[in-house]
């Protein structure tokens, strides 16, 4: 603009007035830098405003993404197991070698097998452990990384923080130092991509004070960082409403509502309740719990889904690790005194909140089921053990294979009844305890009660409980007396369960040809451990088990004893893990079993000491005892010398002469003769008679040389019918 100056005229005598002039030269640079000054200070502040960002950024370790924090984590976990992993692969390769051995006895390959498998399974999960970074190891991991910067600023020194470098520029600027060049790269934009951080567990975010008194022109004073603000929720409505619609079980535009969802805690585990869409129950979300949790980024057993009140309003519980990674021991070897089965049950296995569950012996006969090394031997000597250990329970094994699996119970004398593979033996027992139902009944009508309870228990006789390991040796199709055998285990499975007798059946073929459909659903508790195909799993289960999310062919990894275990009486519908408990290496069962016999001892209850009514129908029956396994206590049945009448041992004593008769001539042989070298007065009349009761039979043809065909006895024969007697 144009600027007018005057000159002097008279009246101002010549003389200029500088002050004034220079003011105007001043207001004249003035007006002219004021665009230039606006324009500068809206620069100062855009630079203060990105200079904000970065370093609140920073302090919130917002440039460090969880794939960073993750690969330190995993590269830190390597290194601690390097050690323990050389173990393992170590002690694989021994194993391995061992094996290798000629001429290895059967049961030593057998063994050694099973420390192989168990050895690749540790090895396997030792190597995957550093794989299995969960979010709250981030969220800590971060937590760590935040406290580190603040601490940095805190004590004015810079460096390595949780094992990740920080941006060198940034923190020279986040500690004051740096002049301008820290001014710079703070106010400079940051134009980087970013990767998308995981929200499913933030990190905690530190809150910062501002303090009173002049602003700083790199942003706002930061006082002592404050580390008292809540944990974020484990899981928040956001991340739980994306997860049940990618499982499909909401539609794409439904929400939830969280009502409670506190944070992580300190066992890694936390519990969110929260209210479906309205048509939404939690039984169709508990349907599609595998994929839920796979939208969560855990396992099944990582999760468990229950109602919370209504039939809407869900509670989950969720966890960072498997419950079931690690084998737990039997709470039985650290138990004093006896069990009471009926009341509290008998710990068999554990839950995924890690809660052991108890199974209750009454009103429910039990089927475990699973393939060959499933673990579900291991689970069944859990119930038998703790069976043993209650003095009123009558425990009767019938195993289907010759091994010494159940031995154990029969040594000890606690099995009333044990026998090996003999399905005319089990047809007997069979039609045994169906005889004691009906005299168990009477004492219940006497007694003005409907079915058994814990004050008539003794007055019945106790609680019979009929274990048959290998279900399918006795019920395969082809197999000989199977239509009677299952004919009689539909009827007691149905109907005794309220006169106190109840089953447990154990097969590792659960098909409808091995256990008929009317004899598994008769069975209330059901323990189906790994399986080949959803088929199988239902025959244990039920028809509709593997539709509703529950399929024993599906476990990924297959643990040992790792089931589905359904209970109505115990409130049981869900993964379990049998406890270990192991015979071959430790010799627990046998500890357990010696502990029971010393409880039946105490109480009058140990095989022998009591009128056992099912064995006295078996020697009448079949004229041998399989109490406690028999005269050897093997499973193999005989002439019990304590129970005999005189005349069956005299019978005997005849047998075992004629057979030294025959052993000294070396062939078959007349009555006459082996009368005649016995003595004592027997005669071939008495010798004959006795050699009947003891089940020889009438006489037969025979050859003998110079005499040609005569009747007699054939020495074999003879010695077959002591060899049954007597068990061998």
């Amino acid at each position: 603009m144009a600027v007018e100056i005057t000159t002097p005229g008279p009246a101002d005598d010549g003389i200029v007035d500088a002050e004034v002039i220079e003011q105007t030269r001043l207001d004249l640079l003035k007006e002219k830098a004021a665009p230039h000054t606006a324009k500068a200070k809206a620069a100062f502040a855009d630079q203060k405003a990105r200079v904000a960002v970065r370093v609140s950024d920073w302090f919130k370790t917002a440039d460090v993404t969880d794939e960073h924090l993750a690969a330190e984590i995993e590269k830190k976990r390597r290194q601690e197991s390097k050690e323990e992993l050389g173990e393992a692969r170590a002690r694989l390769a021994r194993l391995r070698s061992q094996a290798r051995t000629p001429e290895l006895p059967k049961d030593a390959a057998a063994a050694l097998a099973v420390q192989i498998a168990g050895a690749e399974v540790q090895l396997q999960m030792l190597d995957a452990d550093h794989m299995k970074i969960s979010g709250r190891d981030l969220s800590k991991a971060r937590w760590a990384k935040k406290a580190g910067r603040l601490g940095a600023v805190v004590a004015g020194t810079y460096g390595m923080v949780n094992g990740i470098a920080m941006e060198p520029l940034l923190a020279l600027a986040a500690l004051g130092i740096g002049g301008p060049v820290g001014w710079w790269y703070l106010a400079h934009e940051d134009t980087a991509t970013k990767p998308p951080v995981d929200l499913v567990k933030p990190g905690i975010p530190v809150q910062l004070q501002e303090t009173a008194g002049d602003a700083s022109p790199y942003g706002p004073n930061l006082a002592e960082p404050r580390f008292d603000a809540p944990a974020p929720p484990a899981l928040d409505e956001e991340v739980l409403t994306e997860a049940l619609r990618r499982a499909t079980v909401i539609k794409p535009d439904a929400t939830v509502k969280v009502l409670s969802a506190p944070a992580w805690g300190e066992d890694g585990t936390a519990t969110t309740v929260f209210d479906l869409p309205a048509g939404v129950t939690v039984t169709a979300l508990v349907k599609k719990s595998e994929a839920f949790a796979g939208a969560l980024g855990r396992d099944l057993s990582m999760i468990d889904i229950t109602k919370a009140g209504t039939a809407s309003r869900a509670s989950l519980w969720m966890s960072d690790a498997d419950p079931f990674a690690d084998a737990r021991p039997s709470p039985l070897m650290d138990h004093k005194g006896s069990v009471d089965a009926w009341k509290d049950g008998i710990p068999v296995a554990w839950a995924k909140r890690g809660n052991a569950i108890a199974l209750p012996l009454k009103n429910s006969s039990f089927v475990i089921a699973g393939m060959t090394r499933s673990g579900k031997g291991v689970g069944a000597a859990n119930l038998v053990a703790g069976a043993g250990m209650d003095t009123r329970i009558n425990l009767r094994v019938v195993a289907g294979k010759s091994n010494g699996e159940w031995d154990p119970a029969a040594k000890a004398g606690v099995a009333a009844t044990y026998f090996k593979p003999n399905p005319a033996r089990l047809l007997a027992l069979l039609q045994a305890l169906k005889a004691d139902m009906d005299r168990r009944n009477r004492i219940l009508g006497d007694l003005g009660k409907s079915k058994v309870v814990p004050e008539c228990i003794n007055a019945v006789g106790g609680l019979e409980l009929l274990v048959i390991d290998e279900l399918a040796t006795f019920t395969r199709p082809d197999r000989p007396m199977r239509d009677e055998i299952l004919e009689a285990l539909i009827e007691l499975s149905a109907v005794a369960a309220g006169a106190g007798i109840l089953l447990v059946l154990i097969t590792q073929y659960p098909s409808v040809d091995v256990i008929p459909q009317a004899l598994a659903m008769n069975c209330g508790t059901r323990w189906a451990m790994r399986v080949d195909n959803a088929t199988q799993s239902n025959a244990i289960l039920g028809g509709g088990a593997s539709s509703s999310g529950r399929d024993a062919s599906k476990f990924d990894p297959p643990l040992p004893g790792l089931g589905w275990l359904v209970n109505p009486f115990a409130g049981v519908t869900d993964l379990a893990r049998s406890f270990d408990l192991d015979e071959d290496e430790r010799g627990e069962v046998t500890e357990l079993m010696g502990r029971a016999a010393r409880l039946r001892t105490d109480a009058g209850r140990l095989t022998g000491q009591w009128d056992d009514p099912i064995e006295a129908y078996l020697r009448k029956v079949t004229g041998l005892s399989s109490a406690a396994g028999g005269p050897d206590r093997n499973g193999m049945p005989g002439r019990d010398l304590v129970t005999m009448t005189a005349a069956q041992k005299a019978a005997r004593e005849a047998l075992v002469d004629a057979i030294d008769v025959m052993d000294e001539l070396d062939r078959d042989a007349q009555l006459e003769e082996m009368a005649a070298a016995i003595g004592r007065g027997m005669t071939a009349d008495r010798l004959g008679e006795l050699l009947r009761q003891a089940g020889a039979g009438p006489t037969g043809k025979i050859t003998i040389p110079d005499r040609g065909r005569v009747q007699g006895y054939r020495r074999e024969a003879l010695k077959a019918l002591l060899e049954r007697l007597d068990g061998a």
